[in-house]
Protein backbone atom coordinates (compact mmCIF):
# COMPACT_ATOMS: atom_id res chain seq x y z
CA UNK A 1 0.00 0.00 0.00
CA UNK A 2 1.33 3.36 -1.02
CA UNK A 3 1.37 6.14 1.61
CA UNK A 4 -0.13 9.27 0.16
CA UNK A 5 0.19 12.87 1.21
CA UNK A 6 -3.43 13.09 2.48
CA UNK A 7 -2.88 10.02 4.69
CA UNK A 8 0.21 11.61 6.28
CA UNK A 9 -1.68 14.85 6.94
CA UNK A 10 -4.61 12.94 8.45
CA UNK A 11 -2.25 10.99 10.73
CA UNK A 12 -0.56 14.21 11.90
CA UNK A 13 -3.90 15.89 12.61
CA UNK A 14 -5.11 12.85 14.58
CA UNK A 15 -1.85 12.77 16.57
CA UNK A 16 -2.15 16.47 17.42
CA UNK A 17 -5.74 16.08 18.55
CA UNK A 18 -4.78 13.16 20.78
CA UNK A 19 -1.84 15.08 22.27
CA UNK A 20 -3.96 18.20 22.99
CA UNK A 21 -6.71 16.07 24.52
CA UNK A 22 -4.23 14.45 26.90
CA UNK A 23 -2.65 17.80 27.78
CA UNK A 24 -6.01 19.41 28.54
CA UNK A 25 -7.16 16.47 30.64
CA UNK A 26 -3.93 16.57 32.67
CA UNK A 27 -4.83 20.10 33.80
CA UNK A 28 -8.25 19.03 35.04
CA UNK A 29 -8.44 17.91 38.64
CA UNK A 30 -11.29 17.12 40.94
CA UNK A 31 -9.73 18.82 43.94
CA UNK A 32 -11.45 22.02 45.08
CA UNK A 33 -9.34 25.16 45.52
CA UNK A 34 -7.62 25.46 48.87
CA UNK A 35 -9.59 27.37 51.48
CA UNK A 36 -7.78 30.17 53.33
CA UNK A 37 -7.09 29.66 57.03
CA UNK A 38 -9.71 30.82 59.50
CA UNK A 39 -9.60 34.59 59.81
CA UNK A 40 -7.37 34.98 56.75
CA UNK A 41 -8.54 37.11 53.82
CA UNK A 42 -9.55 35.30 50.61
CA UNK A 43 -6.68 34.42 48.28
CA UNK A 44 -7.65 37.13 45.78
CA UNK A 45 -7.55 39.93 48.37
CA UNK A 46 -4.58 41.61 49.99
CA UNK A 47 -4.43 41.60 53.77
CA UNK A 48 -5.46 44.87 55.43
CA UNK A 49 -2.75 47.42 56.17
CA UNK A 50 -1.10 46.60 59.46
CA UNK A 51 -1.70 42.86 59.08
CA UNK A 52 1.96 42.49 58.12
CA UNK A 53 3.03 43.90 61.46
CA UNK A 54 0.73 41.51 63.30
CA UNK A 55 2.29 38.61 61.43
CA UNK A 56 5.77 39.94 62.25
CA UNK A 57 4.83 40.35 65.92
CA UNK A 58 3.44 36.83 66.03
CA UNK A 59 6.46 35.24 64.36
CA UNK A 60 8.91 37.08 66.61
CA UNK A 61 6.71 36.47 69.67
CA UNK A 62 6.92 40.14 70.66
CA UNK A 63 5.95 41.13 74.17
CA UNK A 64 3.34 43.79 74.88
CA UNK A 65 6.21 46.15 75.72
CA UNK A 66 8.06 45.44 72.45
CA UNK A 67 5.08 45.78 70.09
CA UNK A 68 4.71 49.60 70.18
CA UNK A 69 8.48 50.07 69.92
CA UNK A 70 8.81 47.79 66.89
CA UNK A 71 5.67 49.29 65.32
CA UNK A 72 7.20 52.77 65.69
CA UNK A 73 10.44 51.59 64.06
CA UNK A 74 8.58 49.99 61.15
CA UNK A 75 6.42 53.10 60.66
CA UNK A 76 9.45 55.40 60.77
CA UNK A 77 11.25 53.21 58.24
CA UNK A 78 8.20 53.26 55.95
CA UNK A 79 8.00 57.06 56.17
CA UNK A 80 11.71 57.46 55.40
CA UNK A 81 11.34 55.09 52.45
CA UNK A 82 8.46 57.15 51.06
CA UNK A 83 10.46 60.35 51.42
CA UNK A 84 13.43 58.73 49.70
CA UNK A 85 11.26 57.59 46.77
CA UNK A 86 9.74 61.05 46.41
CA UNK A 87 13.12 62.80 46.41
CA UNK A 88 13.91 62.88 42.70
CA UNK A 89 16.96 65.10 43.11
CA UNK A 90 19.17 62.21 44.25
CA UNK A 91 21.27 60.14 41.89
CA UNK A 92 20.90 56.38 41.93
CA UNK A 93 24.16 56.04 43.86
CA UNK A 94 23.05 58.58 46.49
CA UNK A 95 19.68 56.82 46.77
CA UNK A 96 21.40 53.46 47.30
CA UNK A 97 23.71 54.95 49.91
CA UNK A 98 20.77 56.44 51.81
CA UNK A 99 18.88 53.16 51.54
CA UNK A 100 21.89 51.29 52.97
CA UNK A 101 22.19 53.83 55.81
CA UNK A 102 18.47 53.43 56.56
CA UNK A 103 18.90 49.68 56.67
CA UNK A 104 21.87 49.89 59.04
CA UNK A 105 19.94 52.29 61.29
CA UNK A 106 16.97 49.88 61.35
CA UNK A 107 19.25 46.96 62.22
CA UNK A 108 20.82 48.92 65.10
CA UNK A 109 17.44 50.00 66.46
CA UNK A 110 15.89 46.54 66.16
CA UNK A 111 18.88 45.02 67.93
CA UNK A 112 18.25 47.38 70.85
CA UNK A 113 14.56 46.41 71.13
CA UNK A 114 14.59 42.67 70.39
CA UNK A 115 16.10 39.85 72.41
CA UNK A 116 19.11 38.14 70.77
CA UNK A 117 16.91 35.20 69.71
CA UNK A 118 14.24 37.49 68.25
CA UNK A 119 16.87 39.59 66.47
CA UNK A 120 18.46 36.51 64.90
CA UNK A 121 15.04 35.30 63.74
CA UNK A 122 14.22 38.78 62.37
CA UNK A 123 17.44 38.84 60.35
CA UNK A 124 16.66 35.46 58.81
CA UNK A 125 13.20 36.58 57.68
CA UNK A 126 12.70 37.58 54.05
CA UNK A 127 13.01 41.34 53.57
CA UNK A 128 9.31 41.72 52.80
CA UNK A 129 8.42 40.21 56.18
CA UNK A 130 10.82 42.38 58.16
CA UNK A 131 9.25 45.68 57.33
CA UNK A 132 8.48 48.12 54.58
CA UNK A 133 10.38 47.91 51.37
CA UNK A 134 11.73 51.01 49.79
CA UNK A 135 9.90 50.26 46.55
CA UNK A 136 10.69 50.97 42.94
CA UNK A 137 12.50 54.10 41.81
CA UNK A 138 10.43 57.20 41.00
CA UNK A 139 8.60 56.77 37.72
CA UNK A 140 7.79 53.09 38.22
CA UNK A 141 9.62 49.81 38.27
CA UNK A 142 11.11 50.21 34.82
CA UNK A 143 12.36 53.75 35.29
CA UNK A 144 15.97 54.09 34.32
CA UNK A 145 16.21 50.93 32.23
CA UNK A 146 15.57 47.26 32.69
CA UNK A 147 14.91 45.29 35.80
CA UNK A 148 18.07 43.26 35.20
CA UNK A 149 20.17 42.55 38.29
CA UNK A 150 22.95 44.95 39.06
CA UNK A 151 26.46 44.04 38.01
CA UNK A 152 28.64 42.61 40.77
CA UNK A 153 30.92 45.15 42.45
CA UNK A 154 34.40 45.48 41.01
CA UNK A 155 37.29 44.59 43.26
Amino acid sequence: MKISKPMIIAALVAGNLLAWDLALRAGETNTPPAKPAAGAPPADQRPPRGAGFERLAEQLNLTADQKPKVQALVDAQRQKGQELRQNTSLSQEERQAKRAAMHEEMVTQMKAVLTPEQFEKWQKMPQMMRGPRNGPPPGGEKAGGTNAPAAPPKK
